[in-house]
């Protein structure tokens, strides 16, 4: 049983920071409900520290339902939980059905490559970044060269008669 990647994509969020899956979600993927979803967690919830699991609050979870577009979020009575990969990954310890297994591996796969785009995409930026703050040292380079020519310019354009220095000859009296 093989889930499309882009469905386990589409149901990871950016919250405080971090890429999270919603318990809801989850639950969907494991083929089980959300309560019981939780409540395995909340049984086992010493594998679950607060960089592994928080629950949203009441504006994070206004801003998810108002990204998704959606009027409400299926009558939900409790605010969703939101587990980092660090939490996914230990679901996998609490519930063990062959689903279970089979799709977090999917899920940790999808969390890796996210994880290695982003990493190509800091270093395709850092480079554009050097070349950037190349090319600003060379425009400045460029536009004092172009202001001493302007001031070049002006001085022959001006073009006033100079005053002659040195040795001159005593006038002859005749």
């Amino acid at each position: 049983m093989s889930l499309p990647e882009e469905v386990i994509i589409n149901q990871i969020y950016l919250i405080r920071g971090q890429k999270v899956m919603l318990d809801k979600d989850l639950a969907n993927l494991y083929n089980v409900t959300t309560g019981n979803l939780n409540i395995a967690v909340h049984r086992n919830i010493k594998r679950f520290p607060s960089d592994f699991m928080f629950q949203l609050n009441e504006q994070e979870f206004k801003n998810l339902i108002f990204q998704n577009g959606t009027s409400s979020w299926g009558g939900t009575r409790k605010l969703p939980n939101a587990f980092t990969e660090q939490g996914v990954a230990m679901l996998s310890g609490v519930l063990t059905s062959e689903r279970a297994i089979n799709v977090n591996i999917q899920i940790m796969r999808v969390f890796t490559r996210i994880r290695e785009t982003l990493l190509d995409n800091t270093e395709l930026r850092l480079a554009i970044e050097e070349i950037r703050r190349k090319t600003d040292n060379n425009t400045k380079n460029i536009e004092v060269v172009f202001q001493y020519l302007d001031e070049l310019i002006d001085k022959k354009q001006r073009n006033t008669p100079r005053k002659k220095i040195g040795y001159k000859l005593p006038k002859k009296s005749t």
